[in-house]
């Protein structure tokens, strides 16, 4: 199973609070520098990374001399943002030393969840990942409530595999991988090397948090590689620790623990718009659209004959052809006012119809699911 990841092209990264901090101690630039080295490596062997990188809060505890983690949440947040300027400075100079351009992405769980944000989040990391740029994400510490009370950036590396179709997930962590049982307590647990992110029996194995500065532990770890393998991502649990962990880790060496997913990720991700999904509008296409999307293409303004009901950008519409047989349906790029207007013009009027453009596509392939 693991020479699965030889051939996954699209990697996102995860390192926890306790890696880049030294777990607590400050930001840890020479980790910062090892990983951007091994990150540089692979764009080298023609693979696209996205990193996860936690480590606002803590950082921003020792700018400000915390010693301990604060319960009061406007103190969280006022830790991750004096930790956010910090964290971003030392990664981009951990990247332009290996000529790589870096860019930091805030995000909260919300912003995955609705459509519209969706999209956007989804557009702006294909933008930046199509520049050559890698992008720095991290939970948007300073103004979410629940993801600061009870969440975690591993949930978030799972939801950005979701979002980007990534091959795999790649947690990094201070432990080993997962374990039968915690190791810190059980002197007989013994390391998992492979599994199913779907058997149930692993989050009973799961411990909980291991420092005050984490705020994870492994059972948000299996959730994750769980939530992962809804769009077919895989997931490593490994620890960043070791030597060229990244480098080692998708030629596919036993280190860690390998949790497969059970389909591959463009089947996964069109189940997931197939059975989730409220339809909230129909379009009516001609012959050529029709045959379009058929032949697996996306779908362009000009090939529309009709727009039906009011939806906002990102919501799921319907395509049918001229009799009202379902063809498709997907994601929309452009809210029902504006896709009327743009409605059997070529995309290259769309900026001198709206003003702006946002994608020469109504509705992108990726996500279209065929009916």
């Amino acid at each position: 199973m693991r020479t699965r990841l030889e051939k996954a092209k699209r990697l996102i990264v995860k390192v926890g609070s306790a890696l880049v901090t030294n777990n607590g101690a400050g930001l840890d630039l020479a980790a910062l520098q090892e990983w951007a080295r091994q990150i540089a490596a692979l764009r080298a062997d023609g693979r696209e990374v996205l990193l996860v990188s936690s480590g606002a809060i803590a950082a921003g505890m020792q700018r400000l001399r915390w010693t301990t983690r604060p319960h009061a949440m406007h103190e969280l947040q006022a830790a991750a943002a004096v930790g956010q300027m910090g964290l971003a400075q030392a990664y981009e100079g951990a990247f332009s030393g290996y000529g790589l351009t870096s860019a930091q992405v805030l995000l909260t769980h919300e912003d995955l969840a609705d459509r519209t944000r969706y999209l956007n989040a989804r557009s702006t990391l294909a933008t930046l990942m199509e520049l050559g740029v890698v992008p720095v994400i991290n939970e948007n510490d300073t103004v979410v409530y629940d993801e600061i009370k009870f969440g975690d950036n591993d949930t978030l590396g799972a939801l950005v595999a979701n979002l980007t179709e990534a091959d795999c997930l790649i947690i990094l962590t201070d432990q080993k991988g997962l374990y039968t049982a915690d190791p810190r307590r059980d002197p007989s647990a013994t390391l998992i090397s492979e599994g199913d992110a779907a058997d149930t029996r692993f989050e009973a194995m799961a411990g909980g948090a291991g420092t005050g500065i984490s705020r994870g532990g492994m059972i948000t770890k299996v959730r994750a590689a769980r939530r992962a393998a809804r769009s077919g991502a895989d997931t490593l649990i490994a620890s960043g620790h070791e030597p060229d962990v990244l480098l080692r880790l998708v030629r596919g060496e036993a280190i860690g623990t390998f949790l497969h997913a059970g389909s591959t990720p463009l089947a996964a991700r069109k189940q997931w718009l197939a059975d989730h999904l409220q339809l909230a509008g129909t379009l009516v296409l001609d012959d050529g659209a029709v045959r379009a999307l058929r032949a697996g293409k996306s779908l362009l303004p000009i090939g529309v004959i009709d727009v039906q009901g009011q939806f906002e950008r990102g919501a799921v519409v319907a395509c049918r052809d001229a009799q009202g047989v379902e063809l498709a349906r997907g994601l929309i790029n452009y809210p029902a006012s504006e896709t009327r207007r743009i409605a059997r013009r070529p995309s290259s009027e769309i900026e001198a119809l709206l003003g702006y453009i946002d994608s020469p596509e109504l509705i992108h392939r990726d996500n279209m699911v065929l009916a």
